[in-house]
């Protein structure tokens, strides 16, 4: 919390005119709320102290690199199948799946190196920490699903051009079946850890394995099209895999731009501008800023007070403005409240105007 000088545009009624007695009132009601709150916490009972948000890192820290060990395993089984099935087969169909799916599996060291990264301290230099660090993880996996799709569009157009055929068609069919499923638990399983705990890579790092997942089924249809007798079916479906991993790598990088952009759910500024407006004392509400650092949320807020009240009750209301966002954002480790009081003459943030950014 603070209580530093800042720009903020009240919100609701213009209260300059209240009397002392309101004030009181003001008071009372914030401490009745106080008192409410304090028995909410006799139910649930939590912690807001710096080793409870370290903990906290580090927990969701190791929950992501269970989810990166886990799909990393289930890939590489996946690969080497289909590796042994392109050896004998030729299909590059499905040549094209394998190397995609060897992709996604290496996409889960950078993520990793990311999240243990991640879990350092801040200090003078990094003083938000190194939870950026994710997303720069994220501008990689970007570049391999980019990747993954110049490759599967170059491997199609060389066999449209260089006509051949393929071997062993069911098990082609098998290993592609195989790919699709593999491909489909690992990218449910990293998007679902990604969205709780918040990390914009790891949903990312999903999507690319959403993609091999396409590669796989579309690799299905060309060797069912090449059991017809159409020997275009598999560079065909190669075009179509392309296709499908230009959308996918589409909504990939919409993710970690926003995110690299600090964008964030407007619900959530919502859910903030209403919590602050319910605690007690706070006349209105200014501007609310979130950002993403790593998969936590840190804030900054700005709250209108009463003038009369002294140095101490204007930090107590800060204090339990903090506390009702921690509860209403989820993932919000730490905010910042200015606390602004209704105006009283001049403007008191004259002397800041020619700092203001036009």
């Amino acid at each position: 919390m603070s209580q530093q000088p800042g720009i903020c545009e009240p919100h609701g009624h213009d209260h300059r005119h209240h009397s002392h007695g309101q004030a009181s009132r003001d008071h009372g009601e914030g401490r009745w709320s106080r008192i409410r709150h304090r028995l909410v916490h006799l139910v649930t009972p939590h912690g807001h102290d710096a080793a409870d948000k370290v903990d906290t890192a580090m927990e969701t820290s190791r929950e992501g690199m269970r989810t990166l060990w886990l799909s990393l395993g289930v890939l590489g089984l996946t690969t080497a199948v289909q590796a042994l099935i392109v050896a004998l087969s030729g299909s590059v169909a499905l040549l094209g799946d394998t190397v995609h799916n060897a992709a996604d599996a290496l996409t889960a060291v950078p993520l990793g190196i990311a999240f243990l990264i991640g879990r350092r301290a801040a200090d003078r230099r990094y003083t938000y920490g190194y939870g950026r660090a994710e997303d720069l993880a994220g501008i990689v996996i970007v570049a391999a699903i980019a990747a993954s799709s110049a490759l599967a569009g170059y491997q199609a157009v060389e066999r449209l051009l260089d006509p051949r055929d393929i071997d062993h068609l069911w098990a082609v069919a098998a290993a592609a079946l195989i790919g699709f499923l593999g491909n489909e638990w690992v990218a449910r399983y990293r998007i679902r850890t990604g969205r709780r705990i918040g990390s914009a890579a790891l949903v990312a790092d999903g999507l690319h394995a959403r993609t091999d997942g396409f590669t796989s089924l579309a690799v299905l249809f060309g060797a069912a099209g090449a059991g017809v007798g159409w020997q275009a079916a598999d560079p065909v479906v190669g075009l179509l895999i392309t296709a499908a991993i230009l959308m996918v790598l589409k909504d990939a990088a919409r993710e970690v731009y926003r995110r690299l952009m600090d964008s964030v759910d407007p619900a959530l500024v919502d859910a903030a501008e209403a919590a602050l407006r319910r605690v007690g004392g706070v006349r209105g509400v200014g501007q609310v800023r979130m950002r993403w650092i790593g998969h936590h949320l840190r804030a900054e807020a700005d709250i209108v007070v009463d003038p009369r009240l002294t140095v101490v009750e204007a930090h107590e209301i800060a204090v339990a403005a903090e506390h009702a966002l921690m509860h209403a954002v989820p993932r919000l480790t730490a905010a910042t409240v200015h606390t602004d009081h209704v105006p009283l003459g001049d403007d008191p943030h004259r002397e800041l105007a020619h700092h203001a950014v036009r």
